[in-house]
């Protein structure tokens, strides 16, 4: 076992290898596809982002890995290790295919397990269980993050499985977003993946939480509270394409950093679609609020409203939000209120620290957020970011 106490498999011992939550495979050292850690640990194919035991065509997969490598910034599967749900897009990420018709059969294969999750529990037995891995350290080493099983609690079936427009090259097309709960499994055995094998999803080595969501789709989410409620410098800064976002949107407001204010709303609507009524105030009497809206909670024929104050600041990287500029925002929270700061920048960990240690009620939407909530909405370029600047903010 490393130094760092990280869980850690050589390639040679996979074959055999139980699936330990969080610990990494070794791939091989060979140079080509055969060094792919996950196919000796289960009979499944060597490359793709969707490998299978069985044909989607046929309806006879026995269980399904999915694997993501972090590299596909258009599509940015996301595991939030806090509430368990993990968020995984199709196999249609080009023009060019019908959203069913892809190489691999992804894209079927969500269809009818969706379909399959929100039946009854016989039509769930026949369900595959899906194991996710993710990248991990140098090569083809991969870490194991847990069992998945579809859908999430509190979610609607037409949440859990959505098909999205999106556009490359002024040519149209459809891809899945996929949503998937990460069950509290601490392993998955290889005897259960010798049953799996044979076709029997629910045999004697089948983890109970596997077989509660079957009989009843009970869920029970692997949940990580965070022991740290700020985030540092480099987890509020965006990688290169992301940067380029934040440029064209710096860019755009170039020496009318006031017209900002309303592009902060729109990110914020992105970011909280309940949002109500919101309005930018003017510079000369905006009694240090930006924005001032209402956030609407509860059922659409009686909501109720939450009153907040937005501060927007279109702020370099090099530039960090300190302590003076949100102590301006939270002074100006009335009761019952609370306060969004959006920022092309970073927090400084100071005033970071000081909003979650004191509990200010604000939210923090840094420049990775902002970056992050853009792709989300089918961002894929920067020259898409600064058409929708154009056109939204002129």
């Amino acid at each position: 076992m490393p130094a760092n106490g990280e869980r850690t498999f050589p390639f040679s011992v996979l074959p055999e290898s139980d699936l330990l939550l969080d610990a990494v495979y070794k791939g091989g050292t060979a140079g080509n596809t055969g060094d792919d850690p996950i196919a000796r640990l289960i009979k499944v194919g060597n490359q793709g982002g969707f490998r299978t035991m069985g044909s989607p065509w046929k309806q006879s997969v026995k269980v399904a890995v999915l694997y993501s490598s972090g590299r596909e910034p258009d599509w940015p599967d996301e595991l939030d290790v806090q509430t368990g749900r993990f968020t995984y897009y199709g196999d249609n990420r080009r023009p060019g295919d019908d959203l069913h018709n892809t190489p691999r059969g992804g894209n079927l294969l969500l269809r009818n397990t969706f379909e399959a999750a929100s039946g009854t529990a016989n039509d769930r037995d026949k369900i595959p269980p899906f194991l996710l891995f993710q990248k991990a350290g140098q090569g083809r080493d991969v870490r194991f993050r847990g069992l998945l099983a579809p859908g999430a609690e509190g979610l609607s079936p037409d949440d859990e499985l959505v098909a999205l427009w999106r556009s490359t090259r002024g040519k149209r097309f459809q891809n899945y977003r996929a949503v998937f709960t990460v069950l509290d499994t601490a392993s998955v055995t290889k005897e259960w993946i010798r049953e799996l094998s044979t076709g029997l999803t629910t045999g004697p080595h089948a983890p109970v939480e596997w077989l509660t969501w079957v009989k009843g789709r009970q869920y029970q989410p692997l949940t990580a509270p965070a022991t740290v409620n700020t985030r540092t410098k480099d987890e509020q800064v965006p990688g290169p394409e992301g940067q380029a976002f934040l440029a064209e949107i710096t860019g755009h407001f170039h020496g009318r950093w006031h017209d900002f204010e309303e592009c902060a709303v729109a990110l914020w609507r992105m970011q909280a679609p309940a949002t109500g009524q919101c309005e930018v105030t003017p510079p000369h009497r905006d009694g240090g609020r930006d924005a001032i809206g209402q956030y609407m909670l509860g059922p659409a024929a009686d909501p109720v409203s939450v009153e907040f104050a937005l501060e927007a600041k279109c702020y370099s990287p090099s530039t960090s939000v300190g302590v003076r500029d949100v102590a301006r925002l939270i002074s100006r929270l009335r009761n019952r209120e609370f306060g969004v700061f959006v920022t092309t920048s970073h927090f400084h960990s100071q005033a970071y620290k000081e909003i979650r240690d004191d509990r200010h009620p604000v939210v923090l939407i840094c420049g990775k957020d902002i970056a992050d909530l853009l792709q989300a909405r089918g961002f894929s370029s920067p020259e898409s970011v600064r058409q929708w600047l154009r056109t939204s903010f002129p």
